[in-house]
């Protein structure tokens, strides 16, 4: 762990350009502030002190664009399947049933990991990074199988 006089001393000489910085890429105020605290964390944890400012910048750089990448990326998920607004005026136990049904075909008629990512999204809620890590696959990769698992989920009970 790096001693609070440097940490401190880090923090004083580079937090307002760090910050700057974030908030241009972001264009929010207070994911800046929670980038950059991030970053500072880290380094606090850490046993290496940065060996430039350049590397705060670009640690705030990367940091902001996998930020930008995991709100596409939740923006996509949430496209997936529209909300039917038929559904909302449905009685609570056609619309359990619906859902019975849904879950039943994903169980009989979907592959793995289809099936386990269908269900820790949508039973676990758990995010698209949260299911990758879980179970080793890349994000991207993830969301692809969601995708695919939404469609045959929609032809198959014709959900447009």
């Amino acid at each position: 762990m790096l001693e609070q006089r440097y940490l401190e001393q880090l923090f004083r000489q580079n937090y307002s350009e760090m910050n700057h910085l974030a908030r241009v890429l972001l264009g929010n105020d207070g994911e800046a502030d929670d980038v950059v605290q991030d970053i500072f964390l880290r380094i606090a944890d850490s046993d290496i002190p940065p060996k430039s400012n350049n590397y705060l910048l670009v640690a705030v750089r990367n940091a902001c664009l996998n930020r930008i990448r995991q709100k596409q990326l939740h923006e996509k998920v949430k496209n997936l399947l529209p909300i039917d607004a038929d559904a909302d005026f449905q009685p609570i136990d056609k619309q359990q049933e619906r859902l019975e049904d849904i879950a039943t075909f994903v169980d009989g008629q979907m592959e793995e990991p289809h099936r386990s990512i269908f269900h820790l999204r949508f039973d676990e809620d758990l995010t698209i990074a949260d299911i990758a890590r879980r179970l080793g696959l890349n994000p991207n990769t993830t969301y692809k199988y969601l995708a695919q698992c939404m469609e045959h989920i929609r032809k198959h009970f014709n959900i447009h």
